[in-house]
């Protein structure tokens, strides 16, 4: 056994025992977005959380040294939820973006990875804008995939559909109701790679990155005032890529090779 996985194991073990002792305790409360993201947080059979975030929420947790507990948070009301201090930081793969660093502010980025389009198994592969006029896309609301697809999708006439979930759009266009879905590419290669998606769909490819709509990857939010937490996660997340546990997880997960993680600093 490596020397990473066991301090994954530790960590994993540790937090366990973190959450278990209850948010009265807690010395950090975070914020997850109750809605599934495969592979990065779902309940399982049991109604326990798990997937690479959470992973990496328990390794942090313990790499801190901190009691922390976890709150869930609607989506579209995680952000408020932060700004009213319901939990002090955000674990749901929300994308460092100029609009929302208008409201909160942003660790360093602990993950990257483009956007995708996916649409039915006909072979077309066209995404230009032009293409996907009088054609339907099914985006999770709240997100840059819904931004981006309003910015350059439903100007050169296509038509939106929002979602509470991407889970959700994904099964309307296994359904035939939508014609492609952008998200998260590791999301969406995912669901590829099961049965349900091999079944119907297949990438499309990778839309033109604009920044100032996708961001610069994955952060933790955190409030803007809250400068000292913000160096002390961001010292922890680098640490946790030194020492190999990221990959770890990643691996654990299957998407070694296919993200971008934090580089030691």
């Amino acid at each position: 056994m490596t020397l990473s996985r066991r301090i994954l194991m530790a960590a994993a073990g540790a937090a366990a025992m973190v959450f278990a002792a209850g948010a009265a305790q807690a010395d950090i409360k975070i914020g997850l977005s109750s809605e599934p993201y495969p592979p990065f947080s779902s309940k399982n059979a049991a109604g326990v959380w798990e997937g690479w975030e959470i992973d990496f929420m328990n390794a942090l947790c313990a790499e801190l040294g901190e009691k922390c507990s976890t709150e869930e948070v609607s989506w579209d009301g995680i952000i408020p939820a932060l700004t009213s201090k319901k939990f002090d930081a955000i674990i749901a793969s929300m994308s460092i973006t100029p609009e929302r660093k208008k409201t909160i502010d942003f660790t360093d980025m602990y993950y990257n990875s483009p956007a995708l389009i996916i649409g039915p198994k006909d072979g077309d592969k066209d995404i230009s804008p032009e293409h996907f006029k009088g054609k339907t896309f099914g985006v999770q609301v709240s997100t840059i995939h819904s931004n981006y697809v309003d910015k350059y999708f439903k100007a050169a006439g296509a038509e939106v559909k929002t979602y509470g979930t991407e889970d959700e759009a994904k099964a309307d266009l296994a359904a035939g109701r939508v014609d492609y879905v952008q998200g998260d590419s590791l999301t969406l290669f995912t669901y590829l790679d099961s049965d349900a998606g091999k079944a119907c769909c297949e990438a499309k490819g990778f839309p033109p990155d604009d920044k100032e709509v996708l961001g610069e990857g994955m952060g933790m939010g955190v409030r803007k005032e809250d400068t000292a937490l913000k160096d002390k996660l961001n010292k922890a997340i680098h640490a946790l890529s030194a020492k190999g546990i990221l990959t770890e997880i990643s691996k654990k997960w299957g998407l070694d090779g296919r993200m971008t993680i934090a580089t030691p600093q």
